[in-house]
This record gives C-alpha cells, sequence and structure tokens, in this order.
C-alpha cells in the first residue's frame, strides 16, 4: 500500500489570466483553493502524508495549505527554487524527502476523481514498474491539443509526449511512481531533457511503465479561466 503522495505546485500558471494576480493554485474551485482539492482528493484516495514541491509565491501557497490542511494528511514542504524549468526538475526537488519507498506523484492544478488513485495505490506491481492513469476515451481535438499524449502496447506504455501521433490515450497526470524515477530523471536532464515526460520515457524504454485506464471517471487540468469553469462543472457532477 502506497501512502505518500508528491504534490507538484512550483509553476507560475502563466496561462491563467484573472484581474487578480496570484498563484493559479489558490484560485477557489467549488468553494475552495484548487491545490487543497487536489490534496484532498489525494487523502480520500488513502495517502496519508502529501510532499508539496514549491516554487512561484511559495510562501503564500505554503500559507494557505497550513492555514486549512486537510483533515486526516500529514503535510510537508520543499521548494524548487528553479520552478521556471520544466515539472521533471520540481519532481526531483522531492527525492530526499521520498527516499526509497513508493509514491503518488500528482499534479496540483489537476483534478481528478479519488477512485483512480485508490486503485492504483493498491495495485500489484512488477519490481521497479511504475504506473500511470491513462483516458483512452475518443478525445475532441482541442482536448488531445491540450494533453500529454501516450502511446500502448498492450498494458505498458512505449511512448510518451505532446506532440505525439500515433497516440491510444491521454495522460491524465495521475502516477504511482518507484523510486527509479529519480535516476530516470536525471538521466533525461543529462539529454537536455527537464520534464516529467523525459523521466517517464526513460522508464517506458526499460519497460517499467504501465498504463492504467480510467474507464468513466472525470478528470481536468486547469491552464485557463475556461478549464476551471469545466473543472466545476465535471466535480459538480460527480459529487452533485
Amino acid at each position: 500500500m502506497v501512502n505518500r503522495a508528491v504534490i507538484l505546485a512550483a509553476g507560475n500558471g502563466d496561462r491563467f489570466q484573472t484581474s487578480t494576480p496570484g498563484s493559479k493554485l489558490l484560485q477557489p474551485l467549488l468553494g475552495r483553493p484548487i491545490l487543497v482539492r487536489t490534496l484532498e482528493a489525494a487523502r480520500d484516495a488513502g495517502i496519508r502524508r502529501a510532499t508539496i514541491v514549491l516554487g512561484y509565491q511559495a510562501e503564500r501557497v505554503r500559507a494557505i495549505v497550513e492555514a486549512r490542511p486537510p483533515h486526516g494528511l500529514a503535510v510537508d514542504f520543499v521548494v524548487n527554487p528553479q520552478w521556471h524549468l520544466e515539472n521533471g526538475v520540481s519532481a526531483l526537488a522531492a527525492r530526499r524527502a521520498v527516499g526509497t519507498e513508493r509514491f503518488a506523484l500528482l499534479m496540483g492544478d489537476h483534478v481528478f476523481e479519488p477512485t483512480v488513485l485508490r486503485r492504483m495505490l493498491r495495485l500489484a506491481v512488477a519490481p521497479g514498474e511504475s504506473l500511470l492513469a491513462i483516458d483512452a476515451r475518443p478525445a475532441t481535438p482541442d482536448r488531445a491539443d491540450e494533453a500529454t499524449r501516450v502511446r500502448m502496447n498492450a498494458t505498458r506504455i512505449v511512448a510518451i509526449g505532446k506532440n505525439l501521433r500515433p497516440f491510444d490515450a491521454l495522460d491524465t497526470g495521475v502516477f504511482v511512481f518507484s523510486p527509479e524515477l529519480f535516476d530516470a530523471l536525471e538521466c533525461a536532464q543529462a539529454l537536455g531533457d527537464t520534464t516529467l515526460s523525459g523521466g517517464v520515457r526513460q522508464l517506458a524504454a526499460r519497460g517499467l511503465m504501465r498504463g492504467v485506464e480510467i474507464g468513466g471517471a472525470a478528470w481536468c487540468d486547469i491552464d485557463t479561466v475556461s478549464d476551471l469553469a469545466a473543472a466545476e462543472s465535471a466535480l459538480g457532477a460527480t459529487t452533485g
């Protein structure tokens, strides 16, 4: 059973344009900050400790979380001073906090149903194997253009990338990783790729990435104000 999550919350969300400046993750989603919603979903899935990787407006984001931490979830923080770089750098910043245990890795700005992660936390895995929740449903062109794409061979992920063609599914941003991720990220960065997908590609090349289909579950990557409205609609439908 995996009980730790790493939450990537370092970016500045420059595509999220509103009249009130500040971290996108602090924008309200059905009355609570987006980041708090992500933490609550992790807790409801069975996570008991979350390491939040901070960067942009780190002190403000930390203060909001500490003011209203989800009940039953212990939270600690690490800061990525290079938060302006790709998300693989933020993931690597959590290495010391994670140590040698398996862990979930979540995007602070992704909304997802806890049942998806709950099932992943309990799946039997091979040594060194990591998991990614994938959406294999037909995607609209707009959604496919925005999302990271995944190519599969049976249950194995064999390729991942924003511009991948052909592709079989979309990356939902919900992972359960073995600690081998950190060596994979360092290898990718040595090749000039600082994305999280770069580390995933390294693992996939070794046959260590499995896709877990989410079925009919809802999820949303909140990049823009219109994405926030869509997330509120989706979350309201699943909780209403």
